[in-house]
C-alpha cells in the first residue's frame, strides 16, 4: 500500500520538524507550510496532498479561517483536514469540527493516535 502525502501547516518550525521526522520514519511523505496562506496557494495548485495537518492557532490566518477556504477549492473539497491544536479545552474539538476539520488531535501530539487517524483515512 502506498503511503499518503501529508501537508503540515504550522507556524512553528520546531513542530514541523518533529512531525516531518515522525511521519518520514513511518513511511509517509510530507511537505510543509509555515502559514495558512502559503498552504492555500499550494493547495490551489496540482500538488498531490492526501491529508492536511492544520495548526488551528496561527498568526494572520488561523486554521478556523483557512479550512473553509480550503473546502471551497474544488479539487480539495474531500481532502481530509486534521486539526492540530494546543487548545484541549472542552468544546475545542467541536469548534474544530464545526470549522470543517475531519479530525482533531491536541498538542503535544500523541504519535500513535496520529498514526491511527492517518491509517483510517
Amino acid at each position: 500500500m502506498e503511503k499518503k502525502k501529508i501537508l503540515i501547516v504550522d507556524d512553528d518550525p520546531r513542530n514541523i520538524f518533529a512531525l516531518s521526522a515522525t511521519l518520514k520514519a513511518k513511511g509517509y511523505s510530507n511537505t510543509s507550510c509555515t502559514g495558512a496562506e502559503e498552504a492555500i496557494t499550494l493547495l490551489r495548485g496540482d500538488e498531490t496532498v492526501d491529508c492536511i495537518l492544520m495548526d488551528m492557532m496561527m498568526p494572520d490566518l488561523d486554521g478556523y479561517e483557512a479550512i473553509p477556504i480550503i473546502r471551497d477549492i474544488p479539487a480539495r473539497k474531500n481532502t481530509p483536514v486534521i486539526a492540530v491544536t494546543a487548545q484541549a479545552m472542552v468544546g475545542d474539538r467541536e469548534k474544530c469540527l464545526e470549522a470543517g476539520a475531519d479530525g482533531y488531535i491536541s498538542k503535544p501530539i500523541d504519535v500513535d493516535k496520529l498514526l491511527e487517524i492517518l491509517s483510517a483515512l
